[in-house]
């Protein structure tokens, strides 16, 4: 199928946490025969911190975010697509390409709304009872999510939605992987996430809460926004961690820690991209507790979980090397057998092919 993408970006991680999933799914797309042009705005400073060239796997488009003159044209190059995808959060004329997608595909064409954060999306539109997406929702021939399970598949079905598919997070195994320690990423336990203000007070628990009970340890923090942030002694702030130096992060120190913002730990079964991202370096991973964790990791054996601070301090203090480095080889044997892009690509292919056939029979 020839597929029109727009997200919030393919090239850039900065102030972007789903790229990495945008690029492992558009590459399985593109390996199971796929041609898939990116459509992306050059919005918040992302194009000045590529992280990525424009790849072979996909067609690259970047329009301006001043004005709606190139947004207009993009969507107008898109109009011969198979399959239009609209994902949530671009950051930039999200209601305009909402609405404008559904009206420019041509007849016989798919569409979707994919939401890389139904979590939040759900409870926007719950809280709104005039929010565009009312509308839009059952107008899409899907809905994709990037998680959430059975809680975000029957309140996008409550919304109208035709299908509610999740086609969750997942890992790379030709980008993400064991990698040489590296000095600069040293310590006893590392956390990469952007300041945001729905994951804040998590943060504020299980890592800066459970750094000030862990004396004599050394916590290392990357990640955007956290410069004023007040911090205990023992943390280590490193900034922006280009995805280039992502596997030396998740290599190098003894445990790495997950935190999920406040609606994806609310609503389950929402791993974020580092979950799996650690796992492939074969990381010794703890993440806070949520619903759904044994879908993609069983705990103790492949994951460590923790319900406070003090789960997290106990961790850092008890676990041997020895028992952490196995944990984190049977994750990474767990995720390389059943959590890859390339399951994932599989997953939404045989879905577009199965429409296909469909609508070929009737």
């Amino acid at each position: 199928m020839n597929v029109a993408f727009f997200g919030s970006s393919l090239l850039s991680a900065y102030w972007n946490g789903a790229a990495t999933y945008y690029r492992g799914i558009v590459r399985a797309l593109d390996e199971l025969g796929h041609r898939v042009t990116f459509y992306e705005p050059d919005a918040f400073d992302r194009q000045s911190h590529r992280d990525i060239d424009a790849p072979a796997w996909a067609r690259s488009v970047v329009y301006s975010a001043q004005g709606e003159r190139e947004v207009w044209r993009a969507l107008e190059e898109a109009r011969s697509a198979d399959f239009i995808v609209k994902a949530s959060g671009v950051g930039v004329f999200d209601e305009l390409l909402d609405r404008a997608i559904l009206d420019v595909r041509r007849s016989g064409a798919l569409t979707a709304y994919w939401d890389v954060d139904a979590p939040a999306t759900l409870d926007a539109i719950r809280s709104d009872p005039r929010h565009h997406l009312r509308q839009l929702i059952p107008r899409y021939d899907f809905v994709f999510t990037y998680g959430g399970g059975s809680p975000v598949v029957n309140a996008y079905h409550g919304a109208g939605a035709r299908e509610c598919i999740p086609i969750y997070n997942a890992l790379d195994p030709e980008t993400h992987f064991r990698a040489d320690s590296d000095p600069r990423f040293s310590g006893d336990l590392s956390f990469l996430g952007n300041r945001l203000p729905d994951r804040e007070a998590r943060v504020d628990e299980f890592f800066f809460r459970a750094a000030a009970l862990s004396p004599g340890r050394n916590f290392l923090l990357g990640g955007n926004g956290w410069t004023d942030k007040t911090k205990p002694a023992s943390v280590k702030y490193i900034g922006h961690v280009y995805t280039a130096d992502h596997n030396a992060f998740n290599s190098t120190p003894p445990m790495v820690l997950n935190i999920s913002r406040d609606s994806m730990a609310r609503y389950g079964y929402s791993p974020a991209t580092r979950v799996f991202e650690a796992a492939g370096a074969a990381a010794c991973l703890i993440t806070d507790s949520w619903e759904g964790i044994e879908m993609f990791l069983e705990p103790s054996k492949e994951v460590l979980v923790a319900h406070h601070a003090d789960d997290v301090a106990k961790h850092v203090r008890d676990i041997p090397m020895e028992k952490a480095v196995r944990i984190g080889e049977a994750a990474q044997r767990r995720v390389l057998a059943e959590h890859t892009y390339n399951h994932r690509g599989r997953q939404v292919d045989k879905i577009l092919r199965g429409r296909a056939v469909e609508a070929g029979g009737r």
